[in-house]
């Protein structure tokens, strides 16, 4: 069906990191082909533009800098709901922006980032944003910060805790099949030989993928060491658009990569995986059916991913460098490239949730979102006339 057909769906992420818009990336490329026009809207550019780059720039700071900080500041909005009130009332006066970024004909609004349903929640809930509003949670547990009055429904992967005590929420939760490309599990039709060639690396050697981030955050450097220090193994390391990270790594180890376009060749390539945050990139090697070892976690979210996954079994948790070493010299866990069937597809979730959005509704939305924009416009007029009227007046 074409996509003027079945109406316009706005999907709401944030670059912060990769993952978030990663999973809005794959959520989009599926939504298009069941015949829906995507409008991608990034949760930072509905911010001034000088906070736009303070936030970024804050977040990225205080996980480098400042870990303890961030561990802190998850674990605080993890238990008192009015943190995230407070949240949810700073984000007010964007709520015109966000009313704006969706247009006229929209049947439904996805979310990927957290802070997002803090911003659009209050306008479903009041019957601003009329069409139903879903969030696709990407990681292994349901932080309050996800949880908002409004949000239609929560899409959650297999084994995620849902740690919403005390929201006073009922929540409409769905499991549903991980946000990866389906070229990851292709990937192993490749040859591991022709994968290693493409990447210039040991044809007969058992190589360890350390993982980081798009933005290369966390220990890198001391897991690096303790990977080397292993026997039997060789490491490769992707260090995301980390430059400075990239080039510190050069003296420490042989291979040593930057931003890879090529992800599923690459673990296709490698034996195992060891990661720092059970986000995007612990999703797409489970998917190829790669072992998972998770060592130095990040604050906050990484620590709260890695206990869940290695409670689940899908991955293991190396506390110390003892540990990483016996876990690297262990046999491979058995697959778990099965974790991700048998659960419904995002895409056809929100499809469906969209399908319910009539014609009428759309047409209402459009008629208040044109009275909206008459009022804004209007406030913006008197904005403007009003100082001059008050300088002649004072003439």
């Amino acid at each position: 069906m074409n996509a003027q057909h079945r109406g316009t769906i706005v999907v709401v992420s944030a670059d912060v990191g990769a993952g978030h818009d990663s999973a809005a990336a794959e959520l989009a490329r599926r939504l298009a082909d069941r015949g829906f026009a995507v409008h991608r809207v990034n949760f930072l550019h509905l911010l001034p533009r000088p906070a736009r780059w303070m936030f970024r720039e804050a977040y990225r700071g205080v996980l480098r800098w400042a870990p303890w900080g961030y561990d802190a500041l998850f674990a605080i909005t993890g238990r008192s709901r009015l943190t995230v009130a407070v949240l949810r009332g700073a984000l007010a006066p964007l709520r015109g922006r966000a009313r704006r970024a969706v247009p006229a004909g929209t049947r439904a609004v996805v979310t990927t980032y957290p802070f997002a349903n803090q911003l659009l929640g209050p306008l479903r809930r009041s019957g601003v944003l009329p069409v139903p509003l879903v969030t696709y949670v990407t990681d292994f547990v349901v932080h309050p910060t996800w949880v908002a009055p409004g949000v239609d429904v929560y899409c959650t992967l297999r084994h995620a805790r849902h740690h919403t005590s005390g929201t006073g929420a009922t929540l409409d939760i769905r499991t549903v099949s991980p946000l990866v490309s389906a070229d990851f599990p292709a990937a192993t039709q490749t040859t591991r030989r022709a994968a290693r060639r493409r990447f210039g690396l040991p044809e007969r050697e058992r190589l360890v993928l350390i993982v980081a981030g798009a933005w290369g955050t966390g220990d890198v450097e001391a897991t690096v060491a303790a990977v080397d220090a292993a026997d039997g193994v060789r490491t490769v390391v992707v260090c995301g658009r980390n430059a400075s990270l990239r080039q510190r790594l050069r003296g420490l180890t042989r291979h040593v990569l930057g931003w890879v376009d090529d992800m599923p060749t690459l673990m296709r390539a490698v034996d195992v995986v060891v990661e720092n945050a059970g986000g995007l990139t612990c999703q797409e090697a489970l998917s190829c059916g790669l072992p998972v070892i998770t060592y130095r976690p990040l604050p906050g979210h990484g620590r709260a991913n890695a206990a869940i996954l290695a409670a689940a079994g899908l991955t293991r948790w190396a506390p110390s460098v003892e540990q990483l070493r016996r876990a690297l010299a262990t046999p491979d866990p058995p697959s778990a490239g099965g974790w991700t069937g048998g659960w419904a597809d995002p895409a056809a979730l929100v499809a469906d949730e969209a399908g319910r959005q009539t014609g009428e509704g759309c047409a209402a939305y459009r008629r208040r979102r044109a009275v909206l924009d008459a009022v804004d416009e209007a406030v913006g007029v008197l904005a403007t006339v009003l100082p001059s009227i008050r300088w002649v007046g004072g003439r």
